[in-house]
């Protein structure tokens, strides 16, 4: 008896199992390989049954991959985030679910696209079906990309692709090989020839996108030092640890020699900007005196809204400031009525909505050059970093990954921020509070990183980027277009083949 032909419970519980083990495919674990294998046991899974079954499938792979791969929101909800572990449970099942949902609602439609041969839907429809659902989800209701698939391939051989046409393309390629590899082990000798056909056809392609450099350097350097303070999360908003907070990060960034730009992590000053008004001026004596700009993250108040902002301050040679933008669903906003609101401030639990920045903001300037911004899950949304491309030289990532605690989460979060420097082809300096604060290349490769959970000061010497990759230029576009030629021919053939089996029952009778 075959997977596919299983009774419905069993066939749910095999994917879940594939699920489960799905988050191993990323940090820190890089089996990049397993996500091939595990595509096609879905694949297999799927085939052969109703509309209904598909969904359920899909609905517990998607379900088990997120219980799994993204465990620690209970670390940052509950343990850090102070609410009731039946707040915690409630929101996490929730996300689960609607994470699932979309993984769902494309075995539902894979299920309706059962044309012939069987490698046309296992390598081509249904990968394209499966990254449509993958992009949605990245950006509906606010979006949850983490676990796109082809994060889990940066460090593998499809991570070129990543420039040319963007991570959800990597998602696509490696989602096709699942198809290949199911149709070389269960299909017809025409599948088999079918898939042969599209797999060298995407590993020559493949063989020449890895190597391109899409992008060069110019001939200037700039000495960078990223700081991260490892101020841990139950001490960080005490009062009586702000001073000692503010007192390190000074001195451990005025005792740096001749740098040319100090990026701090997310909301390093624990308050709002005002209120170290004298400190901030100050230091921005000293920096200038140095000839140094510090890029640091705190919280600033919009007067007419009287609403803070996560903002990511300059001081120094420029008095820039980015104000983060894309905000985090009950964290950094909530999005309830007004009776659940009371009830979060009866409870004392956060409930004041921040205020987002506009997503017309211009890059920052460091010298001559320019830095495109990203605050905490920012770098998860690679087409919201295009706004700043292909003017900006460089990448900057500030975050608080504290939140997660000593989780498989922070090392997922580096995973992004590779991907996105792999994008776009330039340095990512990324600053975190206790790590992973690391110098990423223009290739997506970490370069040097500072030690978890630990006071550091991680410099290096990069080199600002010009020009702009592929993807840079014309963003998710290539991917989609591609994915929706692709369904809509799959769903044409499928309603061809319908018709020609309708047609030719009569004649059989």
């Amino acid at each position: 008896m075959t997977l596919a032909n299983v009774s419905g419970v069993r066939g749910r519980w095999y994917a879940a199992l594939a699920g489960a083990l799905f988050p191993l495919c990323f940090a820190p674990f890089h089996a990049w390989y397993l996500a091939i294998l595990l595509f096609a046991a879905l694949f297999h899974l799927w085939d052969g049954q109703s509309a209904r079954e598909a969904a359920w499938r899909g609905f517990w792979f998607g379900f088990a991959a997120f219980a799994t791969g993204t465990y620690w929101l209970y670390i940052s909800i509950h343990v850090f985030g102070g609410a009731p572990v039946i707040v915690a449970i409630t929101l996490m099942l929730g996300l689960f679910w609607l994470m699932a949902v979309y993984i769902a609602g494309s075995g539902y439609l894979a299920a309706c696209m059962g044309s012939r041969p069987a490698a046309l839907r296992w390598c081509l429809f249904w990968p394209a079906l499966f990254v449509v659902f993958e992009w949605v989800r990245g950006w509906m209701f606010t979006g949850f990309p983490w676990l796109t698939v082809g994060y889990g391939q940066i460090d593998g051989p499809l991570r070129g692709w990543a420039p040319a046409m963007g991570v959800h393309a990597v998602s696509f390629v490696t989602i096709v090989l699942g198809g290949v590899l199911l149709s070389l082990v269960r299909g017809t000798r025409a599948d088999r020839i079918i898939a042969a056909g599209v797999c060298i056809v995407l590993l020559g392609t493949t063989a020449v996108l890895y190597d391109r450099a899409w992008t060069h350097a110019l001939p200037q350097n700039l000495r960078v030092s990223l700081i991260q303070g490892s101020i841990s999360q139950d001490r960080k908003w005490l009062p009586e640890q702000r001073w000692p907070t503010l007192d390190l990060y000074r001195e451990l960034t005025l005792g740096l020699p001749n740098q040319d730009l100090v990026v701090w992590p997310e909301v390093a000053i624990p308050t709002l900007a005002y209120v170290v008004q004298d400190f901030l001026g100050e230091l921005a004596v000293q920096a200038q005196a140095r000839g140094m700009q510090i890029y640091l993250g705190i919280l600033t108040m919009d007067d007419a809204s009287g609403r803070y902002r996560n903002s990511l301050l300059g001081v120094g040679r420029y008095d820039a400031v980015y104000h983060k933008r894309h905000l985090v669903p009950f964290g950094e906003f909530f999005p309830v009525p007004d009776f659940v609101r009371r009830w979060m401030r009866g409870q004392g639990l956060p409930n004041q909505d921040t205020l987002a920045g506009s997503y017309t903001q211009e890059a920052l300037p460091i010298g001559q050059f320019l830095m495109s911004p990203s605050i905490c899950y920012e770098d998860a949304y690679g087409a919201e970093q295009l706004d700043f491309l292909p003017r900006a030289h460089l990448l900057i990532n500030v975050s608080n990954d504290a939140w997660f605690g000593d989780s498989i989460a922070p090392q997922q979060h580096l995973q992004i921020a590779r991907m996105r420097a792999l994008e776009a082809g330039r340095f990512m300096l990324r600053a975190t509070n206790t790590g992973v604060t690391a110098v990423i290349s223009p290739r997506g490769e970490i370069m040097r990183q500072s030690p978890q959970f630990e006071t550091h000061v991680l410099s290096a010497v990069v080199q600002p980027y010009t020009g702009q990759t592929p993807y840079v230029r014309f963003g998710n576009y290539g991917v989609l277009i591609t994915c929706l030629v692709l369904i809509g021919s799959g769903g044409y053939l499928a309603r061809r083949q319908s018709v020609y089996a309708s047609n030719k029952e009569p004649q059989q009778e």
